[in-house]
């Protein structure tokens, strides 16, 4: 999972699988939702993204990371 932060339209991308898209649908104003070629949610797009998120801080609880490869 990677965050794509672009502070010049103030969006947060949530990419969720290198897979591309090639379905979009807003789910609620201002956020979008990719899906591949099988329908498989593949990122979330988030529109002034700081007037609902926390932008300073990513936590992340209960993740399996011992298995996981983490990006240094």
């Amino acid at each position: 999972m990677t965050f794509h932060y672009y502070p010049e339209t103030d969006s947060l991308y949530i990419e969720l699988s290198e897979k591309p898209s090639v379905n979009s649908q807003e789910a609620a104003p201002g956020v979008v939702l990719d899906f591949d070629d099988e329908g498989h949610l593949v990122g979330i797009d988030l529109d002034h993204a700081s007037k609902f998120v926390n932008l300073s801080r990513l936590e992340a609880i209960s993740l399996p990371l011992r298995d996981l490869a983490v990006a240094g």
